[in-house]
């Protein structure tokens, strides 16, 4: 597994995440909205992968958010996203294992897909609100509070 902030990656590094995150994205589920948003480039993301021989297999970020958007969750998980001949292997509880040791101590929030959302509270995280469409898939918020 690697984690760097973006200042860090190599070249080859960022060409894969981004080949894999618009592979699954904007290919596989077909999402139209803008994938670059520049939150990759804030000193205070930091991207966790896990590679195999084929490029990424496994990605997410995690921003920093210095004004919460839920209750105090200042680091935000996002861009979750598991190559289609590698799901089911657990590569993604992994990736949030990692963030949990690095920032666990931290309230957390992400966006879910809403089928995914038991692989996130398992991690501690607990769904809010109203599920919604977020780029024509159904989404939901969840949190995790300090610990």
């Amino acid at each position: 597994m690697s984690v760097k902030p973006w200042g860090e990656l190599t070249t080859a590094e960022l060409y894969s995440l981004l080949k894999l995150r618009t592979d699954v994205f904007f290919v596989e589920q077909r999402i139209d909205e803008e994938e670059l948003d520049n939150r990759d480039l804030e000193a205070g993301t930091m991207h966790y992968w896990i590679v195999d021989d084929s490029g990424a297999a496994a990605y997410l970020r995690v921003l920093f958010d210095a004004e919460p958007e839920h209750v105090d969750a200042h680091r935000v998980v996002g861009r979750v996203v598991v190559r289609a001949d590698r799901r089911g292997e657990g590569l993604a509880q992994v990736l949030m294992a990692r963030v949990l040791d690095d920032f666990g101590a931290e309230a957390m929030l992400l966006h879910a897909q809403e089928y995914i959302a038991p692989l996130y509270a398992k991690f501690g995280f607990e769904a809010f609100g109203e599920v919604y469409p977020e780029a024509g898939i159904p989404h939901i918020s969840m949190y995790r509070p300090a610990r």
